[in-house]
């Protein structure tokens, strides 16, 4: 919990219920926090969301990027106000409440629907101007966080061999080589609600690292978690599947897709190393089973030189 935390609660608690109250004056009033941490501070209030953005986020990004999820129906959640509001240092947006996967319940995850949306995202010219999509720089933010907080760790080495084996764009020190496809840029099942509550459509939500970039970061979590015996082969099927019948452009249309997701998954794969090994270290513990396959799929991949992304 960040040290601003115990003032910014109290005060996101008032302003979301006032939000509430503002939106339906019979509120079934109930609030609860969803999330805590330094990036997001996320308070719910019966039928509106409060979401604190990081305090580093840049108002003005993050303006255009809540304007382009307005005009985004069907696709991303739509705002309950068209800007974000500064509050203790941090930029502040509100949200309609939405149904989230249940984590309980691993059969029925909506890789379909993720797949279909991410599809129609990619497919749809940016309705505003954006800034370009967060994803590799988020990467290596958690990569520069590894070497400040395990330097010495045995992990630590695997990881960035790893990670500089990639090419320039996918650790976010160039351009990326699409700069006109609309991407989410943290695709993952917590980035999915049902809305309104509990059985409408599915829609995307998160809108941090939303821009335009390389289409294929966005299947590259799952592609990651494929390739590293996290994600059964038959839950990467039905995903890439219904993103291919939607007519996603970041894969072919068919044949092998990994000459496309080789450099955005063994990016994934690192950043994910990178916080499973940081987040071990601060709890001085042993990595677990999962981070322990993490680790070795960077050393894996440190031996074999990556793909280059096509278009």
């Amino acid at each position: 919990m960040t040290t601003d935390a115990h003032p910014l609660l109290p005060a996101l608690e008032a302003r979301v219920r006032e939000t509430a109250h503002a939106r339906t004056p019979a509120c079934p009033c109930g609030a609860a926090t969803l999330a805590d941490r330094p990036d997001a501070t996320v308070v719910r209030h019966a039928g509106t969301v409060a979401k604190a953005h990081a305090a580093g986020a840049d108002p003005a990004e993050l303006s255009l990027r809540v304007t382009a999820a307005a005009r985004l129906p069907g696709v991303l959640l739509p705002p309950l106000a068209p800007a974000p509001v500064v509050l203790h240092g941090r930029p502040v947006t509100y949200w309609p409440y939405g149904a989230p996967v249940d984590p309980e319940d691993p059969d029925a995850a909506p890789w379909e629907a993720a797949a279909t949306l991410l599809a129609r995202l990619h497919r749809t010219a940016a309705p505003t101007p954006v800034p370009p999509m967060r994803g590799p720089a988020k990467a290596a933010l958690a990569v520069a966080r590894l070497r400040e907080a395990a330097p010495h760790h045995p992990a630590t080495a695997p990881v960035l061999a790893a990670w500089a084996a990639l090419p320039a764009w996918a650790r976010g020190a160039a351009a990326m080589p699409d700069t006109t496809t609309l991407c989410h840029g943290d695709l993952h099942l917590g980035q999915l609600i049902r809305h309104p509550a509990p059985d409408g459509p599915w829609l995307l939500i998160d809108v941090d690292d939303l821009g335009t970039g390389v289409p294929a970061w966005d299947l590259a979590r799952p592609a990651a978690w494929y390739a590293c015996g996290l994600l059964p082969p038959e839950e990467w099927h039905r995903f890439l599947t219904a993103y291919r019948a939607s007519g996603g452009p970041a894969v072919p249309a068919d044949g092998d897709p990994w000459p496309v997701l080789d450099v955005p998954a063994r990016a994934l794969t690192a950043q994910t190393a990178a916080r499973a090994v940081t987040k071990a270290v601060l709890a001085d513990r042993p990595l677990d089973e999962v981070e322990g396959r993490l680790v070795d799929a960077c050393a894996r991949m440190a031996s074999v030189r990556p793909d280059a992304p096509r278009g």
